[in-house]
């Protein structure tokens, strides 16, 4: 075996050796971090295998790439999903309708169980997501974007008013994060993972709010502000988790409380800022509907 060939086999893996090679280098870098320490040579061993993991996963990109393109081409379900907006729509409201419900009982059975203000807090936000998605996804269960457009408008501008009322609980969960000092500690794998999490939600949520303008369905762009407001209000715990974790003994608890009350601070008047235009523009559309009408 020449020395082109070696590196062609090295580079460029069979597909099943390069999905082992996920699962075996996070159980590697998991433990060895966890158990054997940053300086070990387990560690050093794993550091080696994630990166080579990572190197033959980048130079497969092109790949799949044209493969996903393929699947989506020919695939009549694939096809289906990318051309039925509704489907996409109702299926990812669903989804976090379970996902909030079962974290706001989660939340509020900790805070009934430890008496603390804070999991309340967290529970009767969840709650808010849930039962505004839920009035969501009655609307879309039904009818086609656009075709109801006064009970969008309607639809849309109280979620706007729902966001106001929300941001009361967000006022008194952080001031539980800055007056209270009331943060989250987790190991920093797990923060490594929270945050890759949030910041690929609050990508989502962004590109997703502009996309689904092109529709023209207040309904849809409801339901892509709350999943904004919701990935916003994930960075501020992502914050508060990270500061804990990482710069428990770098930065001073006035420090930690400036930096948290700034960045909450300023979710809460971008959540302000979107429920205010919500309100006003689904106003002002439904009054030029009832004018066009008479």
């Amino acid at each position: 075996m020449n020395l082109k060939t070696l590196g062609k086999a090295l580079l460029f893996p069979h597909m099943a050796i390069m999905i082992i090679l996920i699962p075996t280098a996070a159980v590697f870098l998991t433990y060895s971090m966890v158990f054997r320490g940053t300086e070990s040579v387990w560690a050093i061993t794993s550091y080696v295998l994630a990166a080579y993991t990572l190197t033959v996963w980048c130079f497969r990109i092109p790949d799949l790439i044209r493969f996903f393109k393929t699947v989506k081409q020919e695939n009549k379900y694939a096809r289906i999903w990318q051309d039925d907006t509704r489907l996409r729509v109702n299926v990812s409201l669903y989804g976090t309708i379970v996902w909030n419900t079962a974290y706001a009982i989660l939340q509020l059975g900790m805070g009934l169980w430890h008496q603390s203000f804070w999991f309340c807090s967290l529970a009767c936000y969840y709650i808010s997501l849930a039962v505004m998605r839920f009035s969501l996804v009655r609307y879309t269960r039904r009818h086609q974007p656009g075709e109801q457009m006064f009970h969008e408008l309607r639809k849309y501008r109280t979620c706007g008013i729902v966001f106001l009322i929300m941001n009361l609980v967000l006022t008194l969960m952080i001031f539980f994060m800055v007056y209270w000092n009331r943060t989250f500690h987790h190991h920093e794998i797990t923060t490594i993972a929270m945050a890759a999490y949030t910041f690929g939600s609050l990508t989502k949520a962004i590109v997703n709010v502009i996309r689904y303008r092109k529709y023209q369905s207040p309904v849809y762009s409801a339901s892509k502000a709350i999943s904004l407001a919701a990935a916003c209000v994930s960075m501020l715990t992502l914050e508060s988790t990270m500061l804990t974790t990482f710069g428990g003994e770098t930065m001073s608890l006035t420090g930690r409380r400036i930096l948290l009350g700034v960045s909450g601070g300023s979710i809460s008047l971008l959540i302000i800022a979107m429920a205010i235009y919500m309100i006003v523009q689904g106003t002002k559309k439904i009054k030029l509907l009832g004018a066009a009408k008479e």
